[in-house]
């Protein structure tokens, strides 16, 4: 994975690890279940040393303004103050699957994924490859432990058996 695949996935991450809450936990479906992602957001991460990560701690604030649109939801995200990138989601209920485009401030290219819901457990799934060729299978895994409330890992694996955690934290809406 090259560092800027894994810069906009960490980046990805940043945006999607506060997202979500459990789905018995939200009153709407399909598309308006991303209305959780509204609001601010406090986060403390504590990264690994990896092969995709360097040891270290941040703490960080996000702010999502957020609307609905028809079949599609969009969120503006600031994280500590500036703004960082626009969402747009989607949903496919035949597939119970919801897709994101996110397109970052500092113009780069827009980042396409898409998120998996099974109970309380949100994952947002991807793979890139090492500047070897290899492949590598990652995911931000969201487990809600309360309404506003969401531990997080981000994790890689070569196998998608055996996983190794580059970072993890824990992230709580302030209201």
């Amino acid at each position: 994975m090259t560092r800027r695949a894994f810069t906009l996935a960490t980046t990805l991450c940043v945006m999607l690890c506060p997202a979500f809450p459990a789905l018995a936990q939200s009153a709407h479906v399909g598309i308006g279940k991303i209305s959780a992602y509204a609001g601010a957001w406090k986060s403390e991460t504590e990264h690994f040393n990896t092969k995709f990560s360097k040891a270290s701690q941040e703490s960080t604030s996000l702010r999502n303004d957020c609307w609905r649109s028809g079949a599609y939801y969009s969120c503006h995200q600031f994280v500590n103050g500036k703004p960082s990138a626009l969402s747009v989601y989607t949903y496919n209920e035949k597939d119970n699957v919801y897709k994101i485009y996110v397109i970052l401030s500092d113009g780069s290219d827009a980042i396409a994924g898409k998120l998996l819901i099974k109970g309380n457990i949100w994952t947002f799934p991807w793979e890139n490859k090492d500047s070897a060729g290899k492949t590598y299978h990652f995911q931000v895994v969201n487990i809600w432990t309360g309404p506003s409330t969401i531990d997080y890992r981000m994790e890689f694996s070569d196998d998608k058996v055996h996983w190794t955690v580059a970072s993890k934290g824990h992230e709580y809406k302030v209201p």
